[in-house]
């Protein structure tokens, strides 16, 4: 899953998108869950990026807008901003497992207009820095003992992305994901705080979001659900597969923009959203917030956010989450 670009030097200057003479007015990056999860890190960074590096010229504003970890985002957008040309929403692979599971209500991959990537992030599965779980076949064995018996919860019911996370090491386990213990939470930073308060023993989360007490030593890394190691602070951090257990989870995160947002307002953002991969400046910030090189914009992530719901789809029919 990971991408990676050749970026042109020569190309990368520091001057206010444009797009047929389109220029936001006030614009709003909004965040579709609490803050402290993924979707409040890839509007921060990137209305910051977008700002510092002068790309866009209005200084960009966060919103967070929880409910449904983007369901109340999507139906926002939809019922009162549907030719916003102004706003941009903050959108994961998890955004397109919801779609995929009818947890957005009645809208899908097609009632939105898919913008680009900032990069990609991996599942984690987290423990208490004193948890008797000291690698994941110690957690395994727990699971396979009694399902419920681990108390388990992040962000999303079940069939979310973050369920989905903790369900294929179910499955790896040989146990029915549908026995787990699980607790949803709205968004990373609130099921960290139910980690760090013993209201739960283990959270499949986001590398991305988990970083930051792991490096403060608040919190041990079981696995990693990527094919690699990650490189940096996780380098030690094994994953999944080194340990047994086929479980990958790569989490791809970007942004999408209102269904009937004009197309000079798309373009602009598209472009923009391009010219910040291509910027010199932005790895160092995107790796500092857990993130990994994944550029995408346009057409491309469009016709990518569209065939990874349809596959998440049928892979729910497949598991009895939703109706044939």
């Amino acid at each position: 899953m990971q991408r990676r670009a050749l970026l042109a030097a020569t190309t990368l200057l520091p001057l206010p998108a444009t797009a047929q003479g389109f220029t936001p007015q006030n614009p709003e990056c909004i965040a579709g869950a609490a803050p402290g999860g993924g979707f409040d890190i890839t509007c921060r960074l990137t209305a910051r990026m977008l700002n510092e590096t002068g790309i866009v010229g209005p200084a960009i504003r966060t919103q967070n807008m929880p409910g449904g970890i983007g369901a109340v985002a999507i139906n926002h957008i939809n019922a009162q901003r549907r030719a916003d040309p102004n706003v941009i929403v903050a959108v994961s692979t998890g955004s397109w497992v919801n779609m995929a599971t009818g947890r957005f209500g009645r809208f899908g991959e097609n009632d939105v207009r898919w913008i680009g990537t900032i990069g990609a992030d991996y599942g984690v599965i987290a423990v208490k820095k004193d948890s008797a779980f000291q690698n994941l076949g110690d957690l395994v064995t727990a699971l396979r003992a009694n399902p419920a018996g681990v108390p388990m919860g992040a962000g999303g019911a079940v069939g979310s992305q973050d369920w989905t996370k903790a369900a294929l090491i179910a499955r790896a386990a040989g146990v029915d994901p549908r026995r787990m213990r699980y607790v949803p939470f709205e968004g990373g930073g609130q099921t960290l705080a139910a980690l760090l308060g013993g209201h739960i023993q283990m959270a499949p989360v986001d590398a991305s979001e988990a970083r930051g007490q792991f490096e403060a030593g608040e919190i041990r890394l079981l696995a990693v659900l990527s094919a690699e190691r990650l490189p940096g602070a996780m380098a030690a951090v094994p994953t999944a597969k080194e340990q047994g257990f086929e479980a990958e989870w790569p989490i791809v995160r970007g942004f999408y923009g209102p269904p009937q947002m004009p197309d000079a307002a798309y373009n602009f953002w598209v472009e923009a959203i391009r010219k910040l991969q291509q910027h010199p400046a932005f790895p160092e910030q995107r790796a500092a917030q857990g993130l990994f090189e994944f550029n995408m914009s346009g057409a491309e992530f469009d016709a990518l956010a569209k065939r990874r719901t349809a596959e998440f789809r049928q892979l729910a029919r497949d598991v009895g989450l939703i109706s044939q």
